[in-house]
């Protein structure tokens, strides 16, 4: 009798395992693709954050005219000016583009366009400057936009310098050279441009109006002598500085003159 009831008990037993372990299986499966689904939701949420993300910027290069000063020029200004600290060698400090406009008077607007255009010749947002007082004569009144400036300093004034010398002034019609008389006493140099437009980063197509424009460059020199030394050597094409090398190099390369003989002494019986 107790093998008959044995018998049931043990088929329940392994149909109930049979189940469970169905179950079980069915139970993994399911967290399988559970995690399935939530990795790929966590990859799906990577991606979206990537392509929201910024890019990094590019690493900035270093401006050509600043290295080529302080391995080339600077050995060189040391040599020439005489000078043992290099600390000492003049170098450029900042410069300053200003565009007055005397139209702004009567027509505001004008100075909208003049912003827009100094800032894409420079690369930086430029000010606006104000009247100091009030003159009668010029109809100006205290505080009225009469232009635009901009001062640049490090890598940005390096840049526009090289563009200035090197593509800029050889635009100019009948371009001989500027002026190296145009210092203030102390190694600073101012510049005068009749017509913005030689820039070449302008669209002449939107610019309505040819203007003006006067670029002082700010150095440590401490004097004219030196600031002319340090201009020419960055490659300022200053008016009669060729010529005047030409003459010191054919006066180095000219032999000099052979002695004088010396005078005979006459004899007292002649």
């Amino acid at each position: 009798m107790a093998d008959k009831k044995d018998k049931p008990d043990k088929a329940e037993q392994a149909a109930k395992a049979e189940q469970t372990a169905k179950s079980d299986q069915a139970a993994k499966a399911k967290r399988e693709g559970k995690a399935r689904q939530a990795e790929q939701k966590k990859a799906a949420d990577e991606a979206k954050a990537a392509a929201a993300a910024p890019l990094p910027p590019e690493p900035k290069l270093p401006a050509r005219l600043r290295l080529r000063f302080e391995q080339e020029i600077a050995p060189a200004l040391m040599r020439e000016l005489k000078i043992e600290n290099k600390m000492r060698v003049p170098r450029l400090q900042k410069i300053t583009i200003n565009m007055a406009l005397q139209e702004a008077r009567d027509n505001v607007k004008i100075l909208d366009s003049a912003l827009e255009e100094l800032k894409v010749i420079t690369g930086q947002k430029p000010v606006l400057t104000r009247a100091r007082k009030a003159i009668s004569n010029f109809k100006l009144r205290q505080g009225m936009p009469i232009g635009v400036m901009v001062t640049l300093r490090r890598d940005r004034m390096w840049e526009f310098f090289d563009r200035l010398v090197n593509i800029s002034l050889p635009r100019v019609r009948d371009f001989r050279g500027v002026s190296d008389k145009a210092f203030d006493g102390r190694g600073n140099y101012s510049l005068g441009l009749k017509e913005h437009t030689i820039f070449p980063e302008l669209n002449l197509d939107k610019v309505d109006k040819v203007k003006g424009l006067t670029i002082s460059i700010t150095t440590t020199a401490r004097s004219d002598f030196e600031g002319l030394t340090l201009l020419r050597a960055l490659g300022m094409p200053m008016r009669g500085a060729a010529e005047r090398d030409e003459a010191a190099k054919a006066a180095a390369a000219k032999p000099p003159p052979p002695p004088e003989p010396a005078p005979v002494a006459e004899s007292p019986g002649a």
